[in-house]
């Protein structure tokens, strides 16, 4: 059954998303993120669809911390059904402006015209198995490009590179034995079950890795209007992917050659007068098919 878009949680007010970016201030300059293309974002509402790191927290909070603190954009994230079990937890996300992610749910807030931010491969990219890094793990998914296409929506393609270097995996579901446990646990909730990783040492604590952000010129979506069919959601996804894929790619090679990727150098660097803040670092922003 889908929500009622009236219990749509009451989007937090500037002053509350001021107070949340602030507690990340501490962890922003070990991560130092760097961003391309944060000019692309429209003002008057956009889908963002991008690729889901794993663990999905390593990551996001700095993005849509970002996006506030330089456009004042409210980014709306669509979260999985499995969150909304937990009640606690449920509620902390609703404080957060996040929404769950129902058709009505992305309807009403698209007929408000606000900024929408879908992982198409959901809580599978999440929970990552080995090999799998920074892969799109989408299947046949084409919902968001059918309400975008509904709504006249444009979509902006948005990547993430940084998060799954922190962390290496050990086992996932296609290990013996953990494999077993995880499909035992699927048989009595409906969370996924996560990889097991290592961080620092030996420990799972991620490791001080810095993390890029990429997003690509938007989409538009108002030349399939007289299409309501799956070929041409098809055919929006496919060019979403592709952007997206473009995005992961360009942010890996800018990773490769950044001087300020090593964290001790980051520090010693904006030690020394004259050099600032390396964190504050912005990219250009690259085509869409970088």
């Amino acid at each position: 059954m889908a929500d009622n878009p009236a219990q749509i949680p009451v989007l937090p007010s500037e002053q509350a998303i001021d107070r949340l970016v602030s507690l990340l201030e501490p962890h922003r300059r070990i991560t130092a993120p760097k961003f391309y293309g944060i000019e692309n974002l429209p003002d008057d509402g956009s889908l963002l669809v991008g690729n889901h790191t794993i663990y999905g927290f390593l990551d996001l909070p700095f993005m849509m911390a970002e996006v506030w603190k330089r456009r004042r954009i409210a980014v709306r994230g669509l979260g999985e059904h499995a969150h909304y079990a937990v009640p606690v937890w449920r509620d902390l996300l609703g404080k957060c402006g996040m929404v769950r992610g129902t058709r009505d749910n992305v309807r009403a807030l698209m007929r408000d015209r606000q900024t929408i931010l879908v992982f198409p491969g959901g809580a599978r990219e999440v929970n990552k198995g080995r090999g799998q890094q920074y892969q799109l793990l989408w299947g046949e998914r084409i919902g968001f490009a059918r309400l975008a296409i509904e709504h006249g929506y444009r979509i902006v393609p948005c990547a993430a590179v940084g998060a799954e270097d922190m962390l290496d995996v050990i086992a996932d579901v296609n290990t013996p034995i953990y494999g077993q446990l995880a499909r035992l646990s699927k048989k009595v909730t409906s969370f996924p079950v996560p990889p097991v990783v290592r961080g620092v040492g030996l420990t799972p604590l991620p490791r001080p890795e810095r993390l890029y952000f990429w997003f690509g010129e938007p989409i538009e979506t108002t030349g399939f209007a007289d299409r309501d069919d799956d070929t041409a959601a098809r055919a929006v996804r496919d060019e979403v992917k592709q952007s997206v894929m473009a995005g992961i790619q360009f942010l890996r090679d800018e990773r490769d050659k950044d001087p300020d990727r090593d964290l001790t150098k980051r520090l010693l660097r904006s030690a020394i007068p004259g050099k600032g803040n390396v964190g504050e670092e912005h990219g250009r922003s690259p085509r869409r098919d970088p």
